[in-house]
């Protein structure tokens, strides 16, 4: 079955072709450039670089493919959450590819995909195990009993691992995007030298709170700046790096002991981050816990995470018809 996947959410305009776990082409259209000079995601430029390049890239996947319209047998896309213009742009071309084929519309959850990622390079991951989802919207700890089925067991309570690096290094002067600079030149994080808070949550044992690490990091960057000191951008960097991986980790290998779990996933943006990599895998070592992550062309936003996991969805029988819509926030477990 071959699944032609579109992928709109934010920033990244992506069309892959892919047949069960098989990847066959995977274009990515990045917007990066026409953001930086913002330092950050403009939603409307978004929506209308993904307007410009859609058709472009669809014609791209098709040709990487070595395939024509006429060969692919469903159309998948990503239609939450994200930026509601930006999933708009997706979802309708979508629709109007599908419906003038004559194949499925098979609607994918933008988190769902990230899991997905998984599956593409490593052929033996399947349910069940643990999930750990880091981007820079979503910080979420899943169970995926099933592949399209998810239990949450922690979620972020205000902003994401990813917004607390991107807005770290906004303040620390570095280049959009924030938070794979950050981890560039991170050097050896100093507690003493920079101290950051652990913010807890009562009466919620796996959830995370990034706010107020990111508020206290932007409160030293202030504050030496009014001072007239100097802030030593490699060393705060790498200190605000190790605390939200500290966070992370420490939720996620409670879980994995309270539900014995021996094979634990990360997915997601976040999931690049190097130190994030060697920490998880020094302490699922510890544990013998399998340790799975996504080679690191599929840790951003694309197109063939999408349709691996539109595949599972079709076999569950979640297809949509012509009225399917966008939605800017939806659970991972909707259905």
């Amino acid at each position: 079955m071959k699944i032609l996947s579109i992928e709109s959410s934010c920033d990244e305009t992506s069309i892959a072709i892919t047949e069960e776990r098989r990847v066959l082409s995977n274009i990515v259209s990045t917007q990066i450039a026409r953001h930086r000079v913002f330092g950050g995601v403009v939603p409307e430029i978004a929506s209308r670089c993904h307007t410009e390049a859609i058709s472009q890239v669809c014609e791209e996947a098709l040709s990487q493919a070595g395939l024509t319209y006429k060969e692919i047998d469903a159309v998948a896309v990503t239609f939450a959450p994200g930026l509601i213009g930006a999933l708009l742009v997706g979802v309708n071309f979508a629709k109007g590819l599908a419906l003038s084929l004559g194949v499925p519309l098979i609607p994918v959850h933008h988190l769902r995909s990230h899991i997905a990622a998984n599956y593409i390079e490593h052929k033996d991951l399947q349910p069940p195990f643990l999930c750990l989802t880091v981007s820079g919207g979503n910080s979420i700890l899943t169970e995926v009993s099933d592949y399209t089925k998810f239990k949450v067991l922690g979620n972020t309570q205000d902003d994401a691992a990813g917004e607390c690096f991107d807005k770290t290094a906004r303040a620390l002067g570095l280049a959009y995007p924030g938070g794979v600079e950050l981890d560039k030149i991170a050097t050896t994080a100093d507690f003493k030298r920079y101290p950051l808070p652990y913010p807890r949550l009562e009466n919620s044992e796996f959830n995370f709170s990034f706010s107020g690490l990111k508020t206290a990091v932007i409160n030293q960057i202030h504050n030496a700046s009014q001072k007239g000191q100097e802030i030593d951008v490699p060393v705060l960097a790498a200190t605000v790096r190790a605390r939200v991986c500290d966070m992370l980790i420490d939720n996620t290998m409670r879980a994995a002991q309270k539900y014995s779990y021996k094979t634990l996933a990360l997915a997601g943006g976040v999931s690049a981050n190097s130190e994030l990599r060697l920490r998880m895998e020094e302490e699922c070592k510890k544990r013998n816990i399998k340790l799975y992550y996504p080679p690191l062309k599929y840790c951003g936003d694309n197109a063939a995470m999408v349709g691996v996991q539109a595949y599972y969805e079709y076999k569950s029988g979640n297809i949509a018809d012509i009225s399917l819509n966008a939605a800017a926030t939806m659970p991972i477990n909707y259905r």
